[in-house]
């Protein structure tokens, strides 16, 4: 008896020792973990976990399954007083954890990690959260440490813990941090599990994080990657689904932390000019494009793209200062100043093509198709200048050498080529080459054509005499477009030539149907109802159509209703 009295005093004695003896270091530590309240969309409070900071800057830490599906969560620390979380940093659903910024207004009490891994046995401390000034550690040992990815840890602690523990630190007997209390998936037994702090603490965002279905689990907004490259493609990936002042708030933050980034500025004074259209929002881009080019070191590229920007801003409704084509200019021949670049000089070309100048802008392709960056789009804009200009059969020429660019065997990337040399040959009166293109066209796609491209064709076709094949382009067309007057107007005209009046009729029935007071329409029924017997109707449509200003009607009239 007096052998057991012994030992349930020696097990009650070190169970008092375990929770009420703490190292000096405690009541200062405890200052970094809080409490944290999460919130759905509804504002209504949705969970309750911890957390602790990981650094002065209010870098906190968590478990995931906290956060998933809030809105919004505040955290409360240990002198009762509430601070947003600002934005989430990154996110694992597998090892239950998540790492975000606290918006605090001073520097946040943090606890030291530490990589070292404490040996099998060792003591271990676990730090609950409490806004009291003295608060007792509940201790224990390691059990067991195992290598996850990155050189990482998870643990197996024989620690009693509770679900209101989730996510507190678990430190070293020196006060460094090894790891968080993890959810366990059974109130039975001893053990408890952690999951290693600087796992939690490596967490970050990269490119693709803005489609990352774990972190879109999470409404509370995002924060950027940490490496500039990977930031600036975070940016163009999120960019389409935020509104206008969410861009350019994360366009604000990206600056902030990139604050000598060229692109950065070029890519906040593109979103003022597309996102608002004042003069307020245009001064503010003008201000960032001066920046950009300060804080660029290759300033012939920053003005490469800001020719860009002024291009795109001639237009007739832009009128913000002296922002036009001949600017555009100007920009991108400083440019070609620094570094004379066949990219630089194809911007130039299309500059001057803007600006109507067609000989200047195939001088500057000119010197592209003579560089080693000779491409099918170079060769094509040459073309397009010689055109514009007046000069066809050089054009033509050129569009044969953009075609031969794509060598012998043609596939589906120079279809649009061959289209644009049908036309030029249609224009040009060479309606069989002209077809043969469109055919070859047709292939090259497989037969995936628009209605354009069965008109264009028929256009061709009834020049050559090829009227079955016309004919059969034609009602293709309309049956691709049946809402476009022009294809009906065609087709009603093939039916009249030949002389399939009921048709020709119902094509213009149906067009009158779909605008009213298109002439041509009424003229060509008309016209088909007196030679289908039909006098008097007839000479009403011809009337209407002469009401509507048909040049032609009232020859009819004359003809056969006299």
């Amino acid at each position: 008896m007096k052998k057991l009295l012994l030992i349930t005093l020696g097990v009650l004695t070190s169970t008092f020792y375990m929770m009420a003896q703490s190292p000096g270091w405690a009541t200062k530590a405890k200052k970094s973990v809080f409490s944290i309240i999460t919130y759905d969309n509804d504002n209504k409070i949705m969970n309750t976990g911890n957390g602790f900071y990981i650094d002065e800057n209010g870098t906190g830490v968590s478990d995931y399954a906290l956060f998933k599906g809030a809105k919004r969560a505040v955290i409360v620390d240990a002198d009762g007083k509430q601070y947003p979380v600002e934005y989430i940093l990154g996110a694992n659903e597998i090892y239950d954890v998540v790492k975000f910024r606290v918006k605090a207004d001073k520097k946040t009490p943090a606890l030291p990690l530490t990589r070292i891994a404490p040996a099998k046995g060792a003591t271990v401390y676990l730090l609950p959260y409490s806004t009291q000034k003295q608060s007792t550690l509940q201790n224990g040992t390691v059990e067991e440490v195992t290598d996850i990815e990155g050189g990482d840890k998870y643990y197996t602690l024989r620690l009693n813990t509770t679900d209101k523990m989730v996510s507190c630190p678990v430190t070293n007997t020196n006060g460094e941090v090894i790891g968080l209390i993890q959810k366990a998936a059974s109130e039975a037994g001893n053990n408890s599990y952690a999951i290693g702090a600087t796992f939690a603490a490596g967490l970050s965002l990269n490119a693709l994080s803005g489609n990352d279905y774990v972190l879109r689990n999470i409404g509370i907004k995002k924060g950027l990657p940490e490496k500039e490259d990977q930031a600036l493609v975070y940016l163009f990936m999120t960019a389409n689904s935020l509104s206008k002042e969410e861009y350019i708030k994360l366009l604000d933050e990206f600056l902030t932390m990139f604050p000598n980034s060229s692109e950065g500025y070029l890519r906040r004074a593109s979103a003022y000019i597309d996102h608002y259209k004042d003069n307020e929002h245009y001064a503010l881009a003008e201000k960032d494009l001066e920046t950009a080019i300060e804080k660029a070191e290759k300033k012939d590229d920053i003005l490469y793209n800001i020719s860009k920007i002024y291009l795109l801003a001639s237009t007739p409704e832009f009128t913000y200062k002296d922002w036009n084509g001949e600017k555009a200019l100007q920009t991108i021949q400083q440019a070609i100043a620094i570094n004379p670049l066949p990219i630089y000089i194809q911007q130039e070309g299309d500059i001057y093509y803007a600006l109507k100048n067609y000989e200047k802008a195939f001088e500057s392709y000119d010197k592209v198709n003579h560089s080693d960056l000779v491409s099918e789009i170079s060769l094509f804009s040459a073309a397009k200048a010689k055109q514009m200009a007046g000069a066809k059969e050089e054009a033509l020429a050129l569009m044969d050498s953009t075609i031969a660019h794509f060598g012998k065997i043609l596939t589906a990337k120079a279809a649009p080529y061959i289209f644009q040399r049908a036309q030029m040959r249609a224009d040009m009166k060479m309606y069989r080459p002209a077809v043969a293109d469109y055919n070859e066209y047709y292939k090259l796609l497989g037969g995936k054509v628009s209605a354009l491209f069965y008109f264009s064709r028929q256009q061709a076709e009834m020049q050559t005499r090829m009227y079955q094949q016309a004919l059969d382009d034609i009602e293709k067309a309309v049956e691709l477009a049946p809402e476009e007057p022009i294809y009906l107007i065609e087709l009603t005209s093939v039916y009249i030539r030949f002389n399939r009046l009921e048709d020709a009729m119902n094509a213009a029935k149906k067009g009158i149907t779909l605008v009213p007071e298109n002439p041509d329409f009424y003229r060509m029924l008309g016209y088909s109802q007196i030679q289908t017997g039909q006098k008097e109707e007839g000479k009403k449509n011809l009337l209407k159509a002469k009401e509507l200003g048909d040049p032609n009607a009232e020859m009819l009239i004359d003809k056969y209703c006299k």
